[in-house]
């Protein structure tokens, strides 16, 4: 594939000429692919798009979302998941099949201002999404503190198979974490270390569109680099490709390493 360099772009700018597979982000008129969308330019192995330097976070079908309970009916609990469209958690979800709304108490599962871990199980534009509790890792989240990042920047955060939370949470003793729809929770064993993954959290945020990105956090870190090529290969092998702090179904964990590209050398 022909190269081209990481490059900012706004929509309608030609990025590149030729029989090149258009990916996200971006649009095919003629010969030529045009962004459509401000961001980054990149040209993969599959084919050109656009990272997004912002965004709202619009809801997919089986993304790992983190979300505060605000109000709740005698059916559902309605849940603020960062994006123009507001979810729904089933009270059935939470009490099971046999919940009465006559008998059971919502508030002593969920109450308003609590942070939850869901799946959207169903969304499609005509109605808001409609979030599960059920699968693993998924439900209340007992404490931790809370940040906003830009939903777009969550692949950076996460990094490839992982490597950029997994630098983080191990220089800081903590545990972050991740929904994809830009909503990260961080729980540390003391205030000083959380404080420093949200610092670095910070920095991946605000210099994602940025190269070397991924030293620069170590630095911050103060993280040394393996000394050894097993140490490597540790990092890389397939027990350490699992996101901490996020069970992605194989639908989200594609949407993500397709939102990463090629990145940081890392």
């Amino acid at each position: 594939m022909q190269e081209i360099k990481r490059k900012y772009v706004v929509p309608g700018d030609r990025i590149i000429d030729g029989n090149f597979r258009p990916l996200s982000n971006v649009t095919r008129s003629g010969n030529s692919i045009f962004a459509t969308r401000i961001g980054i330019a990149e040209a993969t192995r599959d084919g050109i798009k656009v990272i997004p330097l912002s965004g709202v976070y619009i809801p997919r079908v089986n993304d790992i979302v983190i979300g505060k309970i605000i109000d709740h009916s005698s059916l559902s609990w309605q849940v603020d998941i960062s994006s123009c469209f507001s979810a729904h958690l089933p009270a059935q979800d939470v009490f099971g099949r046999d919940f009465s709304p006559a008998r059971d108490d919502m508030n002593k599962q969920l109450a308003i201002g609590d942070l939850v871990t869901a799946r959207i199980m169903a969304f499609d534009r005509t109605r808001d999404p409609m979030l599960t509790v059920q699968d693993k890792d998924l439900g209340k989240i007992p404490r931790g503190e809370f940040l906003k990042i830009s939903a777009t920047r969550v692949p950076r955060l996460i990094g490839k198979r992982g490597s950029m939370i997994q630098t983080i949470e191990q220089a800081t003793q903590t545990r972050i974490l991740i929904g994809q729809n830009g909503i990260v929770v961080v729980t540390g064993r003391n205030a000083d270390g959380t404080q420093l993954a949200i610092g670095a959290i910070r920095m991946v945020e605000e210099e994602a569109h940025t190269s070397n990105l991924t030293q620069r956090i170590k630095t911050l870190l103060n993280v040394s680099e393996p000394e050894s090529s097993e140490t490597l290969s540790e990092l890389t092998s397939p027990e350490s490709q699992k996101l901490d702090g996020i069970s992605l179904s194989p639908e989200a964990e594609e949407h993500v390493q397709e939102e990463l590209g090629k990145g940081d050398k890392e």
